[in-house]
């Protein structure tokens, strides 16, 4: 009597990349699963192609499935919100539609969950991976193991990197999503930073350092794009929009702003180098 797992993967044009995504949650060793996957009016064959896997898949698979295709594009945020209105389960995990996850980790994550009633959300290290699945770097969470006070976590993350984001590194409480809200679309670049702290200052994190999840470092992913793109100045703008947002919350005094927006400019910075070196031109996207 497991308790149900909603997974779901917001899809836009990402035909390329969602089977492997698709055939990573029914790898799980996890049961049951709920799949919930929303397409955001993709203008290539992204809908056709999941149909068509979730239509091959056998019937014991123990795994709910569902499917649908927005008739307008909501953009990143409201499709994001879409996929979470939709889930049944008691836990919840949304993965982007070119990320995949080791097939222990759903598992893995539910045991913390459940052995942790103080515990909001579980996290993992990351893996980088390229357009052909070679890891090519990794990306560890925050220094501690365990439980840690999500609020430690919040603030530490302001003066150094982002510990809490990447949605396919999180496995967090319906409950809690019911209770706080979901992905505020007045946040676009770090949208899910942004969620993920607003569960951080809440309650508790446990943290595993283990990398259990492999994040498709692309050209023209949202984090490529802030990084190494044209994009760098607006996610700067809404990182200093979130360290105001949870100022009180955190004890965030004006100069602890302007310092962390200066760190997040110098992040960007080494990210872009990083991209860059990792990923080369265009052409192999």
């Amino acid at each position: 009597m497991n308790p149900l797992v909603s997974i779901c993967i917001p899809l836009y044009n990402n035909a390329s990349t969602i089977e492997e995504t698709v055939r990573s949650v029914i790898s799980q060793t996890y049961r049951p699963l709920e799949l919930v996957i929303v397409d955001d009016n993709s203008t290539d064959n992204s809908y056709d192609v999941v149909n068509s896997i979730l239509a091959e898949l056998p019937e014991n698979l123990d795994v709910l499935r569902h499917l649908e295709r927005n008739t307008s594009n909501l953009g990143m945020s409201g499709n994001w919100n879409r996929c979470l209105s939709l889930c049944n389960g008691r836990y919840i995990k949304l993965l982007c539609a070119d990320d995949t996850i080791d097939s222990s980790l759903v598992e893995r994550e539910v045991e913390v969950l459940e052995h942790f009633p103080e515990v909001l959300s579980v996290e993992s290290d990351t893996a980088f991976v390229d357009r052909n699945g070679k890891i090519t770097g990794h990306y560890n969470r925050y220094r501690k193991s365990g439980t840690v006070s999500g609020r430690e976590t919040a603030r530490y993350s302001l003066f150094h990197r982002d510990y809490l984001g990447a949605p396919l590194a999180n496995l967090f409480r319906r409950t809690a999503y019911e209770q706080y809200g979901g992905f505020d679309p007045d946040f676009h670049y770090i949208v899910d930073y942004e969620f993920f702290m607003r569960l951080a200052c809440a309650g508790d994190v446990f943290i595993i350092h283990e990398p259990l999840n492999f994040f498709r470092l692309r050209h023209d992913s949202n984090t490529s794009q802030v990084l190494g793109g044209d994009e760098g100045r607006c996610y700067v703008e809404e990182h200093r929009r979130l360290a105001e947002k949870f100022a009180a919350e955190l004890s965030l005094s004006p100069s602890d702003i302007r310092r962390s927006v200066r760190i997040r400019r110098l992040m960007n910075l080494l990210g872009g180098i990083y991209l860059k070196l990792h990923i080369g031109g265009r052409q192999n996207v």
